[in-house]
């Protein structure tokens, strides 16, 4: 959510940001809706106070004096009533309608339309070339008996799995690498709610406008989502809450599986593990004091975090600025980074780093008291370390022999009892 008082002063600039991640929201309608919910709640408590008074004024009076009151009195409560009800339809499109206002992307923010727009910044590694025939995720997959989907899509659907046998412990294996990771920078791991409330997803800004690509609980359970990432509910952990600057930056990891209904992807990365409806995260989510160089710091620090796993696994990645047109209403600043998937002749999205300023904190209510002993509003930041089984796909493809056996990452092996590669069963 933005700030009222930042949007009053200065509309022109929400006015670019809108046009810069393509948001259709009427910033001068708004702020005509938001003139009128202000003019309303001050009529609503001027006729309130003069009911009050009119209340302690009746009982001392008599005859004529007492009627023309009581007529007076009922003439206000009239005006009240049909105020407080104007009041409370467009109170409801005020709220509503602040939801969907963007925040304003940094000065430094590539403009662009979409996705195609985003600015490479820098490269890791060198893709592999390969001297016998290549073969693909899927092929080595089957071959090696590592995921099923044939039986996944006939029990759960399209873009649905069962990861099998050393699929299942690599997969374990390299979500472990990056809890081990993290938790030795000094993170608070945490296995996190799968199912939340309307308030977290709104909180976290991924709702209105995600709905289609969440998971809603049936009518027994109206008011329940599954989470498309771990940040939905460790972004929330501290909703409604009022720390101390002392205690900040808090620095959480979220272990979780992830489900998303991949609306609006029907035709698209249909094969293999690239984009699915179920899948495991690690995922970063730092809460820190309202400050830009504090964010900007932080923001490099779960970056790099990222980096460095993707560096102990030895994957060719590069990292790209995230276009005006590619992000989300809330952020202010995201990179991206990508990783070598040979199948795909190309980048392929793994991470998602995104600073978020106090947008989700306004919805969130999350504050912190800072050294003058007022209550401010925390910046929040996110970042993946790992998604599986996206992840596979590279690590399958880069590290697979000849032989069609695959060498086991030499910085995975220690959560594989010591395995090397993974071959053919008998």
């Amino acid at each position: 959510m933005i700030d009222l008082k930042e949007l009053r002063e200065s509309p022109e600039r929400f006015k670019d940001a809108c046009r810069k991640k393509r948001v259709n929201v009427d910033i001068d309608a708004f702020l005509a809706l938001d003139r009128s919910v202000r003019e309303l709640r001050t009529s609503c408590e001027t006729l309130r106070a003069e009911q009050n008074a009119f209340s302690k004024e009746l009982p001392k009076l008599t005859g004529d004096e007492k009627a023309n009151k009581l007529g007076l009195m009922k003439d206000v409560a009239e005006r009240l009533k049909n105020a407080d009800e104007k009041f409370r339809v467009l109170s409801e499109e005020w709220e509503k309608t602040q939801l969907l206002i963007p925040s304003v992307p940094l000065d430094g923010v590539p403009e662009g339309k979409d996705d195609t727009e985003n600015v490479e910044i820098r490269k890791w590694g060198t893709p592999r070339t390969f001297d016998f025939p290549f073969l693909d995720h899927i092929q080595l997959a089957k071959r090696l008996d590592l995921f099923d989907v044939e039986r996944g899509v006939k029990i759960a659907g399209a873009r649905n799995y069962f990861l099998k046998g050393d699929g299942c412990r690599l997969q374990h294996a390299v979500l472990q690498l990056a809890m081990d990771l993290l938790y030795s920078r000094g993170y608070t791991i945490m296995d996190v709610p799968h199912i939340v409330n309307y308030q977290a997803m709104m909180g976290t800004s991924h709702f209105p406008g995600g709905e289609d690509q969440a998971y809603h609980l049936d009518e027994r359970d109206a008011g329940s989502y599954l989470i498309g990432t771990a940040e939905v509910s460790v972004t929330s952990y501290h909703e409604g809450e009022i720390l101390a600057e002392a205690e900040l930056p808090k620095r959480y990891a979220g272990y979780s599986p992830c489900y998303r209904r991949e609306a609006g992807a029907s035709g698209k990365d249909t094969q293999g593990m690239y984009r699915v409806h179920q899948f495991y995260k690690v995922e970063q989510v730092i809460v820190c004091a309202a400050s830009v160089d504090e964010s900007a710091k932080l923001h490099a620090e779960i970056l790099g975090n990222a980096e460095a796993a993707l560096q102990a696994l030895e994957i060719p990645y590069r990292v790209v600025d995230v276009c005006t047109g590619d992000m989300g209403r809330g952020q202010v600043y995201k990179n991206d980074i990508e990783v070598w998937m040979p199948s795909r002749k190309g980048w392929g999205e793994s991470h998602s780093c995104s600073t978020f300023y106090d947008f989700q904190a306004r919805r969130l209510n999350l504050r912190y008291k800072n050294k003058d002993g007022q209550n401010q509003f925390c910046h929040t930041l996110n970042n993946t370390c790992i998604a599986s089984p996206r992840i596979l796909i590279p690590i399958l493809e880069q590290y697979q022999n000849k032989d069609g056996s695959i060498t086991i990452p030499h910085s995975l092996r220690k959560y594989m009892n010591g395995q090397e590669r993974i071959e053919p069963r008998a």
